[in-house]
């Protein structure tokens, strides 16, 4: 059998330890998921195998030394799902260490999987990106990142952050508490992902001056939003007339991002927004479609194994196990 061996040196200045993980966590994992050997002296990291696994396993150090290069310690996950999609895909990972935006508190956000990476290069290439996926995929998080990091460049000046009431057994008006204070559990997702890239004093400064607005997708109709990047979550809620509306909202020199999990709807029996949407707008320029899957989930990776637990149960048994769960858990909702 043909063998290969490639070796890699991680740069001076750069601590070999930020590669191979704390305790070499990053390298037993890599080492458990191929045929190739791996070893590391001092900064050379040597391998050999197959020509297959050796190439792949050179585009994936390559990809974490120049991770840790940037001042990053890539973890295990982080690791395992970069070999995951070279396996899969065979693709460049390269883009992976592309920064979208420094958070306040110094964190680098930049997409993990090469689904991700398309997802953000649809955003930036295209006015309009549809994106459906499972809970985890960071479907809502990188359109928060996209968006915050337009607005601190001068791309555009304001940000638009909407979803869909859908009322899960408990009707608004009967809820206590002033309008804002009914609203804020539905929208509390997109304030956690905003606190989170940009420091809460200043975040709630761009609120109260309408730089950013949160508001229910109902609270769109009747305007043109110009000059602005427009999230729509929880897509999948939406009825095809308020799709419609919130697309002919589209303005001059704006992004619309539309993001949503078509398994996990709040309005069973009818037909939603996102149902045909695809169809509706084959062939219209500038609009982009990213579906994600299950191993773009960047959580915890138990949510993967349940994602996947799930859809193999719905194969299994059909559409009506579909339908039951989704019946079972009226009251959920998908944090992207």
């Amino acid at each position: 059998m043909d063998s290969a061996k490639v070796r890699l040196t991680v740069p001076d200045g750069v601590d070999p330890s930020r590669v191979t993980g704390a305790g070499d966590a990053v390298l037993r994992a890599v080492e458990d998921n191929t045929t190739a050997s791996v070893v590391v002296r001092g900064n050379a990291i040597s391998l050999s195998g197959t020509p297959d696994e050796v190439e792949l396993l050179t585009r994936l150090f390559t990809h974490l030394i120049k991770l840790a290069s940037a001042g990053d310690m890539p973890s295990e996950s982080d690791a395992l799902r970069a070999l995951e999609s070279l396996r899969l895909e065979r693709s460049d990972i390269a883009g992976l260490s592309d920064d979208i935006l420094l958070t306040y508190r110094g964190h680098a956000i930049r997409p993990k999987t090469l689904g991700q990476k398309r997802y953000i290069d649809a955003i930036r290439s295209n006015t309009v990106t549809f994106c459906t996926g499972p809970a985890g995929t960071g479907k809502t998080y990188l359109a928060m990142a996209i968006a915050i990091a337009a607005l601190k460049r001068h791309e555009v000046g304001r940000i638009v952050l909407t979803r869909p009431v859908v009322e899960a057994g408990e009707n608004l008006g009967f809820l206590p508490g002033t309008l804002q204070e009914k609203i804020d559990p539905y929208v509390r997702p997109l304030l956690d992902a905003l606190f989170d890239m940009t420091d809460m004093e200043r975040a709630t400064a761009l609120v109260e001056q309408g730089v950013i607005e949160i508001a229910p997708l109902a609270y769109m109709r009747g305007r043109t939003l110009n000059d602005a990047i427009v999230v729509l979550d929880e897509a999948q809620n939406t009825t095809p007339e308020q799709m419609k509306m919130f697309l002919t909202r589209l303005g001059f020199n704006s992004k619309l991002i539309i993001t949503g999990d078509t398994t996990q709807r709040d309005l069973p029996g009818r037909r939603g927004g996102l149902t045909d949407i695809e169809e509706i707008l084959a062939g219209v320029d500038d609009i982009a479609f990213i579906r994600l899957h299950r191993t773009d989930v960047v959580r915890h990776a138990l949510v993967g194994r349940i994602v996947e637990a799930y859809d193999a149960y719905e194969e299994a048994h059909g559409s009506d196990a579909g339908a039951k769960t989704r019946k079972g858990g009226g009251h959920g909702r998908a944090h992207q």
